[in-house]
């Protein structure tokens, strides 16, 4: 697919599940992807940073032939060299990652999100070519720690309405306070534990896709 085309499947998106053995709690991070692929989650991101490379490349690989099978994008945290070899759809950039400018000249039709917490990051990502950028950490969240700490629902008002590409938010938003997240206008949800340990995975994934679904037709 060309950057629009995965650009006009990602607006379609609703729950963006990140997955990552560290916190799948002893089950397969496969089992964890087929479980959201059933719920209909059609946004991935596979994240494995302490990974092997060849490890990291052939579960990359079964990520891969599973969210294309299913019709879901698919996003690498931090990789653009795997996200490149195993055909992902895109990849996501932190702070401290590969800079945007270099991975837009190495991968120009990958869709490449950026991580922000605050205004001027935002729009710093946006100005540079950023495809999306997510804002973050919403609430305190066990697996990332960043220099901000919590930005807070309201750091999403302070941003968006500078924004000419789409956002996600991530950062501690399970289904108990998701809703504050939803009341800000945000509609591309990123989530880690509030899916991948719950008990039954396809259950809470499919319960917080309902939630943005009720926002994004209301």
């Amino acid at each position: 697919m060309s950057l629009s085309q995965r650009m006009e499947a990602f607006d379609k998106t609703d729950l963006y599940v990140v997955i990552t053995g560290l916190y799948c709690y002893g089950r397969s991070p496969l089992d964890i992807l087929d479980a959201c692929l059933s719920a209909g989650v059609r946004l991935i991101q596979f994240r494995e940073k302490e990974m092997e490379d060849g490890q990291c490349y052939a579960l990359g690989c079964a990520f891969r032939e599973r969210t294309r099978n299913a019709g879901a994008l698919l996003i690498v945290d931090d990789r653009v060299d795997i996200a490149l070899a195993i055909g992902a759809d895109g990849v996501h950039l932190g702070t401290s990652d590969m800079p945007l400018k270099a991975a837009l000249r190495i991968a120009p039709e990958l869709i490449i999100g950026a991580s922000t917490h605050n205004l001027e990051e935002a729009l710093t990502a946006q100005s540079t070519g950023a495809s999306y950028v997510n804002i973050g950490p919403i609430f305190s969240t066990q697996t990332k720690t960043v220099a901000t700490g919590t930005v807070g629902p309201a750091m999403i008002d302070t941003i968006t309405p500078h924004l000419s590409v789409p956002f996600t938010c991530m950062g501690g938003i399970k289904e108990s306070n998701i809703d504050e997240v939803l009341q800000h206008g945000a509609r591309h949800i990123a989530v880690v534990t509030a899916v991948t340990a719950a008990e039954d995975v396809q259950q809470a994934a499919r319960q917080l896709r309902d939630k943005i679904l009720s926002y994004q037709s209301a």
